[in-house]
């Protein structure tokens, strides 16, 4: 795998909110979870990150129907920095919803970072939308949930069972070849694979939950077969190898942007989409992965 200094940062302004302190034991973050009317889940590097999967959608792509969990999951993650806040996430939006959002978020003081699609040919279509702002985290809550309340984002919690969905997919030869352990989630085997070197923001080190860990995820397509998508996080270096890498295998790039704004040295995220037998997916998913200087173990 390429190595080399490596300084990553989430997105860099401060919004223009007030920062008053948190409140002791954790009581911010069950305010958060309050404005949202729904759970979060404590993540490491003490993000408090918020699931918004676009369950109202029925999506679909070359004949694959696209669980939430697979390419519809919008989050926000709130992390708690001394007196004030942070959050940065990913809203899964409809074409009709991205502009009155984006009013609603650009009014708070919010910044609105990067705004793009992630696949090709899905229907119904979607965009994303990354967001960061500073400040207390109950008001950059409140701020957001005005802002999806705008679009036909679900906000109740998941009915039905806590118990992870089971999949027909062969996940210990998915960890064998990629050589990372995932997790199932809604019928979805995820992986999460940091990059080696911190992510920082202004010398803050910014905790992988908050967006910033290559993303793959599989769904089971049926007899041995798979659908892929998820981003590889890359410097400049490293895209054209893990593109070129992923292309030699069959899989499609769909998309190269930017998710931040002021990060150093600058950061590009390789959006990807495949549907064939998965462990020769696997296979192409570990040669572009070779080519990114990832967390080794």
């Amino acid at each position: 795998m390429r190595s080399g200094k490596i300084s990553v940062a989430a997105a860099a302004l401060t919004a223009a909110l007030s920062s008053p302190a948190f409140a002791a034991g954790g009581g911010w973050q069950a305010r958060v979870a309050e404005t949202f009317g729904k759970p979060g889940t404590e993540m490491p590097g003490g993000v408090y990150r918020i699931g918004l999967p676009r369950t109202d959608l029925h999506a679909t792509l070359d004949g694959v129907a696209l669980k939430p969990a697979f390419a519809l999951g919008g989050w926000l993650a709130f992390e708690k920095m001394g007196g004030g806040g942070m959050v940065m996430g990913d809203l899964v939006l409809r074409q009709r919803e991205v502009n009155p959002v984006m009013q609603r978020v650009l009014e708070s003081g919010i910044e609105v970072t990067a705004l793009h699609n992630h696949l090709l040919r899905n229907r119904p279509f979607t965009m994303y939308m990354h967001v960061f702002g500073r400040g207390d985290p109950v008001k950059l809550a409140t701020a957001l949930r005005s802002a999806l309340a705008l679009s036909r984002t679900p906000l109740s919690p998941l009915s039905g069972s806590s118990q992870p969905e089971a999949s027909s997919l062969d996940t210990a030869a998915i960890d064998q070849i990629v050589g990372v352990k995932g997790k199932q989630v809604g019928g979805v085997y995820q992986l999460g694979i940091p990059r080696a070197r911190p992510v920082r923001e202004a010398g803050m080190v910014v905790p992988p939950a908050m967006g910033v860990a290559n993303a793959i995820n599989f769904e089971a397509a049926g007899d041995g077969k798979a659908a892929i998508t998820g981003d590889f996080v890359l410097v400049a270096r490293e895209v054209s190898p893990a593109a070129k890498a992923l292309r030699e295998h069959g899989i499609e790039v769909t998309a190269i942007h930017n998710h931040m704004l002021a990060e150093r040295p600058r950061l590009f995220f390789l959006h990807f989409w495949g549907h064939d037998d998965a462990r020769k997916l696997a296979q192409g998913l570990k040669a572009a992965l070779d080519e990114v200087d990832v967390k080794k173990g």
